[in-house]
């Protein structure tokens, strides 16, 4: 980790991912690094489309926008369609993120398809998003045309996984892997709880 006590794994196609993007830089009690990976190539391999049933759908999304009711964000609004294929758009939170922009992105992105309902499998909207944090859609563009943007998401899925983080969201806090929106007050005591052994000894040595 690049100086971060933690990370935060996240698929702009999640809207549990979505809910806890908008939580986590508050509820973290230091730096977390914003990890853009691919759900469906995690090892939950988790899928939207993947329900047994329309009423299993009708209940999952209810208690999505339930709970963003409950965290008083904007209205949810679902995408049309929805699940979409998230690819381009990861890609260029891979770009947006190593230039600096990656959380910027990744919350405008966030926003463009859960509280304003467009999917970003459309193009046009992944460009209005990144515009929102002044990436230039030409750079935009030609960024996430180039295979090797393409092969480091893979491989940064695949680092994800290595370490155990199964499904997004998910904090990564040490060795350790705070699965949910729902965990991400476990993952802040466990990160305020292993910074203390670390200050506490460079408190000593002044």
């Amino acid at each position: 980790m690049t100086g971060a006590a933690a990370s935060f794994y996240f698929d702009l196609a999640s809207p549990l991912a979505y809910l806890a993007a908008e939580r986590v830089l508050h509820v973290l009690p230091g730096p977390a690094e914003w990890r853009p990976v691919l759900a469906r190539e995690l090892p939950s391999g988790e899928a939207f489309d993947s329900f047994r049933c329309g009423e299993e759908e009708k209940i999952f999304r209810s208690e999505v926008a339930r709970r963003a009711r409950e965290l008083e964000l904007q209205p949810l609004r679902w995408p049309d369609p929805f699940p979409y294929d998230s690819a381009l758009a990861m890609r260029v939170a891979t770009y947006a993120a190593s230039i600096g922009r990656g959380v910027a992105y990744a919350q405008a992105a966030f926003r463009q398809a859960f509280a304003g309902g467009h999917s970003l499998q459309e193009s046009d909207h992944v460009l209005i998003a990144a515009a929102a944090c002044e990436m230039h859609p030409a750079a935009v563009q030609a960024a996430a045309s180039r295979p090797s943007l393409a092969r480091a998401l893979t491989q940064s899925t695949a680092q994800a996984a290595a370490r155990g983080v199964r499904a997004v969201p998910a904090v990564l806090v040490g060795e350790r892997v705070f699965h949910g929106e729902r965990a991400l007050e476990q993952a802040a005591a466990h990160m305020a709880a292993s910074s203390a052994p670390a200050a506490r000894a460079g408190a000593g040595r002044r």
